[in-house]
């Protein structure tokens, strides 16, 4: 089957994470039509972090926060535009809805046993079943239902040159290269304690010759986690929490490492190819771990020792608890004989 790919609606309403893994679907898109004019319904928060790219060409956002009004104004921007083919690349009863608003011959979702909420009574057309895969993976499997090869894969996330400057800045601020720690997530059983990472960004700053700088947003309970890392940390650390997205991925960009649990942090690394220690405890590393790069540096305390498992979307609240400092300090000492020699070599310049 053809479709038109001339006006294209991309239906992602989900956090920061789920946002970066849509930016190889609409650069594969661009590159396999470069006419395309790509349309995509997202959150205040990712927005914040896509808008402007070169591969989008719009974007509608939906603050769910607003309540009913959020479907309202969703609805009246719709409204406005027509489109050749919506993927709607949730399965929430809510993405089902905005897609029900589109007005477009061909709205495709997941297949039955995926979608959630009903969702495929939203859209005309499903992408076929498939095993569990990671999430990046899944959104895959919309493109090759349209015909459009996804190599290479490429997310395009800058830093762009207007924001080199600010980077610049931010960096001459330090006399030794960064090491990023992602203190919290959207979800605290995927938080890890903050005393315990206190006890490695010490080892960090005293051990590896590392500034840590901890990152990520300025919720209260991040607030809460870099007082205790602050106030419990033997050496002296830097906190740039609440410093937005944008400048979030020149902080990532300018790291020899990052450090993080499931959360949008980590994927951003990933697409700017920064080695990443990757806390995984409560959620599947094969699901949403970093893709296909720096398995060696994942801290898998998802798995039980010896566990054979698959790509299932199954949580274990406990998992987090399970990782000590050490463990995540021998992933260090992996990322400082493999990686470390590549990652200072391409640092910015200070």
């Amino acid at each position: 089957m053809t479709i038109p790919l001339d006006r294209v609606c991309i239906v992602m309403m989900s956090a920061v994470g789920d946002a970066v893994h849509v930016l190889p679907v609409i650069n594969a898109i661009k590159r396999h039509s470069p006419r395309s004019r790509v349309t995509w319904v997202v959150q205040p928060g990712p927005d914040s972090l896509v808008r402007g790219h070169p591969s989008v060409d719009d974007t509608i956002v939906f603050n769910r926060a607003a309540g009913l009004r959020a479907f309202r104004d969703i609805r009246a921007a719709l409204d406005a535009r027509e489109f050749d083919v919506v993927l709607n690349l949730q399965v929430y009863f809510k993405a089902g809805v905005v897609t029900a608003f589109t007005r477009a011959p061909v709205k495709i979702g997941f297949d039955r046993v995926r979608a959630r909420d009903m969702n495929t009574m939203f859209t005309t057309h499903t992408i076929p079943p498939h095993a569990p895969q990671h999430v990046q993976d899944q959104y895959f499997e919309f493109l090759a239902y349209l015909g459009v090869p996804y190599e290479p894969v490429e997310w395009g996330l800058g830093p762009w040159p207007n924001e080199l400057q600010w980077q610049r800045d931010f960096v001459a601020q330090f006399d030794r290269p960064l090491a990023s720690v992602v203190v919290g997530t959207s979800k605290a059983v995927k938080d890890w304690a903050p005393e315990r990472w206190a006890e490695v960004c010490d080892a960090l700053y005293a051990d590896h010759g590392l500034q840590p700088v901890l990152v990520g947003g300025g919720s209260e309970r991040e607030r809460r986690a870099e007082r205790i890392i602050l106030e419990t940390a033997r050496h002296p650390h830097f906190s740039a929490l609440g410093s937005g997205l944008r400048n979030l991925v020149g902080i990532l960009d300018a790291s020899a490492l990052v450090l993080a649990p499931d959360t949008g942090p980590l994927h951003m690394a990933v697409a700017l190819d920064r080695p990443v220690i990757s806390l995984m405890g409560y959620t599947n590393p094969k699901r949403s771990g970093p893709y296909r790069k720096f398995h060696d540096l994942i801290v898998d305390a998802f798995a039980d020792p010896g566990e054979i498992y698959d790509a299932s979307a199954k949580n274990r609240p406990r998992g987090m608890q399970r990782i000590m400092p050490r463990d995540v300090l021998d992933k260090v000492d992996v990322w400082k004989i493999r990686y470390s020699a590549a990652a200072l070599s391409r640092l910015p310049k200070r």
